[in-house]
């Protein structure tokens, strides 16, 4: 198995709007494993490694858009354990950015594909690599069952019990492995997703494909703000406040999102009294390299 130790807390917070809530939040930081193997992606990408190390492959292939932090984090998993990466970036030929300049430090090859032909991802990966016996084949975000796999140890490496547990949802693959877990710890607890996309409910037919056992997840599809990536003013300046107020960081494109949804239930007393809810912080932090300029920063200040 491979070695990668980290760090990954669970801390109580609370903004001033929830002083007078009778309810308890945490936070699970696994935006602390790493600074580039960050959160999710590190879980999903676990066993997916451990899997390619098992098949003697040395060449990981992955797929993402201009700002896909699975994609850095791919790039960076591969310079830590040995392997060869390259990535299809669903982008326009020769585009570049912070998040793709560290991908090449990092040494990944990268491969510019249009939308149209970036659907299809299996066919991508035989085009190019069908012949090459070394390559290891991980879908966009990490998504299926390896990685699901590696986000039930979320589960089974916190230190309290909650009464309910949120996450942002984009392929479904996070929010499955919780579920799968507090399924099998014989948990009380209640999981809930916030889709980033619009029109969020195909995540929950995403969770069946993966573990069609299990009882479906609560999903919040509300809280998409005009679909991927798409951001509106009352996101933003709760952004801000949140990230002046806590510490933690944030970004507008999932745990923004996230962070929104779970305040807006608060003010809206979803929740029961004396409720333990824990948010799982997803990492991605580099994300917000593509957006802080839609935010109204006073740079001269």
């Amino acid at each position: 198995m491979i070695s990668f130790n980290f760090y990954s807390p669970e801390q109580k917070i609370s903004l001033p709007d929830w002083q007078n809530k009778s309810i308890h939040v945490s936070v699970k930081r696994d935006d602390m494993i790493h600074p580039f193997i960050s959160g999710n992606k590190w879980r999903k990408l676990k066993f997916n490694v451990e899997e390619a190390l098992a098949q003697n492959k040395k060449h990981l292939v992955t797929f993402g858009g201009a700002w896909s932090n699975h994609i850095l984090a791919t790039a960076c998993a591969g310079a830590t354990f040995g392997f060869k990466t390259t990535a299809f970036l669903r982008s326009e030929e020769g585009i570049n950015n912070p998040l793709i300049a560290m991908c090449r430090l990092f040494g990944m090859n990268l491969i510019y594909i249009n939308r149209a032909d970036y659907k299809d991802k299996r066919f991508l990966f035989n085009t190019h690599f069908g012949r090459d016996s070394q390559a290891y084949f991980i879908d966009e975000g990490g998504h299926g069952a390896l990685g699901s796999k590696g986000c039930e140890e979320i589960i089974t490496s916190l230190n309290e019990t909650y009464d309910h547990i949120f996450c942002a949802c984009g392929t479904g693959t996070t929010v499955a492995g919780i579920q799968q877990a507090v399924s099998v710890s014989g948990l009380k607890t209640e999981v809930h997703g916030i889709p980033v996309l619009k029109g969020g409910g195909f995540i929950q037919d995403e969770i069946q494909k993966i573990h069609p056992n299990n009882k479906p997840v609560t999903l919040h599809t509300e809280y998409h703000f005009g679909g991927y990536a798409k951001t509106k003013p009352e996101l933003l300046q709760f952004v801000e406040k949140f990230v002046s107020y806590t510490g933690i960081m944030i970004e507008p494109t999932y745990t923004g999102k996230l962070f929104f949804a779970i305040n807006d239930l608060i003010a809206k007393n979803y929740f029961k009294q004396d409720a333990r809810i824990l948010i799982i912080h997803t990492g991605g932090l580099t994300g917000f390299l593509g957006m802080y300029e839609r935010f109204n920063l006073d740079l001269d200040q």
